[in-house]
């Protein structure tokens, strides 16, 4: 499903600074893998180069079967829509919309039927628990309800890989345990592989495979599935 291969990134300024090193990572279908990591050692530019946000300096990113590498921006932008989805550590909910219409927002500009787009974010909703709270905004949520519903809009286009960054980062321990949990689930009910960046050692423990880049080297420090 995702296969990085000999993935380099270098920054000028003016002199070459070497962000990412010789990375290569190979995750199958369905799996969970967790990348750990200190501010600085880099982790959001190797999460913006799987994205199809950034190009790397030198090496292959392939993503369900496609080599995105030489993509061009029209191209990159295609395939995201497509192919990704999208967890952040804040949200990004539409604050004037319902929770329904926000979970609906990635089909939309996909242009699905609008009818069986509202009938998935419904069922999506239902799956991670606020099929009561349908008609609410974000701001009438609580924070691990509002990341519930990024979970949900997350799924609505099916994508192949799930990229999430800091899922958990404004949650408590109750709801970060909440959070996982549905998150856990919804993936397994539609065979979804995902990257999930954290710095929570409990978080990283949730996953199949666990990797930490430290001063742009990947390795990887636990193969062992623990839920």
């Amino acid at each position: 499903m995702l296969e990085l291969k000999n993935l380099q990134k270098n920054f000028y300024t003016p002199a070459p600074l070497e962000i990412l090193k010789d990375i290569s990572m190979f995750v199958e279908k369905g799996q969970w893998v967790s990348l750990m990591g200190p501010s600085g050692s880099g982790k959001s530019t190797l999460l913006s180069i799987i994205a199809a946000l950034d190009l790397p300096t030198s090496g292959e990113v392939t993503i369900n079967g496609q080599n995105i590498t030489n993509y061009n921006e029209a191209q990159r932008a295609h395939f995201r829509s497509h192919n990704l989805g999208f967890i952040f550590q804040s949200f990004r909910l539409i604050p004037h919309l319902n929770i329904v219409e926000n979970v609906m927002l990635p089909a939309r500009i996909l242009e699905h039927d609008p009818k069986i787009s509202h009938a998935k974010a419904i069922e999506l909703l239902r799956e991670v628990g606020l099929q009561d709270r349908l008609d609410h905004i974000p701001g009438k949520l609580s924070g691990g309800e509002q990341q519930r519903v990024a979970i949900a809009r997350a799924f609505i286009s099916e994508p192949k890989l799930l990229l999430a960054d800091e899922p958990t980062g404004n949650l408590d321990d109750e709801n970060s345990n909440i959070v996982l949990d549905m998150l856990s689930k919804i993936k397994a009910q539609h065979a979804c592989t995902m990257l999930v960046v954290s710095h929570d050692p409990e978080v990283a423990k949730r996953a199949d495979r666990q990797f930490k880049l430290s001063r742009g080297i990947l390795s990887e420090i636990n193969s062992g599935a623990s839920n």
